[in-house]
């Protein structure tokens, strides 16, 4: 992931709506989740739910797919693996981490 996709990213993320969408659909996991269940799940109006679902599109973190007469909407995990990967790239001083999930990662 290059500066400028990272910088889509995290303005997309940067709102509270589109991070709680986020972050909905990062728990659906591969199964999505279509506009009706976001929109009644996080209390977001339909027009509104489309206009944040667009943003998260665009900035790549979001991905579509007709499954019948309903769109399914998934988190992009490559995107958000993607970002991880370049927010931490220089953690530990530049050195890999041997356990990211390790307390003391951050003290290395």
């Amino acid at each position: 992931m290059n500066e400028t996709d990272v910088v889509k990213a995290l303005s997309a993320l940067a709102q509270e709506t589109r991070l709680r969408l986020f972050r909905l659909l990062v728990v659906a996991g591969r199964a999505g989740l279509t506009p009706g269940n976001i929109a009644e799940t996080l209390g977001v109006a339909p027009a509104a739910l489309s206009f944040h679902l667009k943003e998260l599109s665009h900035a790549g973190l979001v991905t579509t797919e007709r499954e019948g007469r309903h769109i399914v909407y998934r988190a992009e995990f490559a995107a958000m693996n993607g970002l991880l990967a370049f927010l931490s790239a220089e953690c530990c001083q530049g050195q890999p981490c041997l356990d990211l999930q390790d307390a003391a990662c951050g003290n290395c």
